[in-house]
């Protein structure tokens, strides 16, 4: 109980990444120029999808919520590593620690499952286009949403409980740039071999299932669209799928480099590049790869600016 009070009532260091840098000065304008460029895109697909009725459809009510997931991922992180950059500390309270555990262990599980789901939308309307309206009619749509909310919430209630009922009576410097489960339990002066163990194999069920149902619903489609006859539809199809795939590499790839990978396997310097790859990358990147090949929301976007333009004058 003492090494527990003791836990609870220190802060933790958050070492950075800027400490390992050559140039920290330029590092920061980068991430922070890939923040901004990020918050811009996601709010800005997140707006376009709300004010245009074309666009009120499964598949971009589904890329909405994905958009939410990456405001807010790099909202948890990012502008607590400026403000240690521009102050020159990087304390974090044992509160504030908590708080990013849970919001990024809920974001990262929920867009984790909510790919998958997105998945199967495609299959849907490329397989099975006949049947589209009713297989992915509103109140399965919002099933879909609430079920990756829920798993999210599931999953992080469990985990931050956990890792911060261990004790941390010794270092309480976090070589990492954010709170992070790995991060944190190889400080921790208990035995956490078993509970590193169940998040390895729980990874099988977190990361592996929603990959085996994304990798199911992707081969059906590559199957249809081969078969099709039309090259107009045939290049459509394989447009929006291959975006979609690439954005799950992205992000999946990553993810289960951190938490299905064995810690002694990986060093501090990669498990920071890693995290900043799925925490701020992927989200700057997920708006470029849905709307640059989407010829729906550049016309949105169009109509919003001539919209705009007309109210000016």
């Amino acid at each position: 109980m003492t090494d527990v009070n003791q836990s609870v009532a220190s802060d933790f260091i958050l070492v950075g990444l800027f400490s390992r840098s050559g140039s920290p000065q330029l590092l920061f304008f980068l991430l922070a120029v890939m923040f901004i460029m990020g918050l811009l895109g996601n709010t800005t697909l997140l707006f376009l999808i709300c004010v245009d009725s074309r666009l009120h459809t499964p598949m971009y009510f589904l890329l909405g919520q994905l958009s939410l997931f990456d405001v807010g991922f790099p909202l948890v992180t990012i502008p607590k590593m400026a403000s240690d950059f521009l102050q020159g500390e990087g304390s974090i309270s044992f509160g504030g620690c908590a708080a990013q555990i849970f919001f990024l262990t809920l974001m990262g599980v929920a867009e984790g499952v909510l790919l998958a789901l997105m998945s199967y939308d495609r299959y849907v309307a490329v397989c099975r286009p006949l049947q589209y309206s009713l297989l992915m009619r509103r109140r399965v749509c919002l099933l879909m949403v609430i079920s990756s909310w829920l798993a999210g919430v599931l999953n992080a209630c469990i985990q931050t409980s956990i890792t911060l009922h261990f004790p941390y009576c010794a270092s309480h410097t976090v070589d990492h740039f954010f709170c992070e489960v790995p991060a944190l339990l190889k400080l921790s002066c208990a035995d956490t071999a078993a509970y590193e163990l169940a998040l390895s194999t729980s990874g099988v069920l977190i990361l592996v299932l929603p990959l085996s149902l994304i990798a199911t619903s992707y081969g059906h489609v590559l199957g249809a669209v081969l078969r099709m006859r039309s090259e107009e539809a045939r290049h459509k199809a394989f447009t929006t799928c291959s975006s979609h795939i690439t954005a799950v590499g992205l992000f999946y790839g990553s993810a289960v480099f951190m938490y299905m990978v064995p810690g002694a396997y990986h060093s501090p310097r990669q498990d920071n590049m890693v995290s900043l790859f799925y925490s701020l990358i992927t989200p700057t990147l997920n708006p470029l790869i849905y709307s640059l090949r989407n010829r729906e929301v550049w016309a949105a976007l169009v109509k919003v600016l001539r919209r705009a333009g007309r109210k000016a004058k």
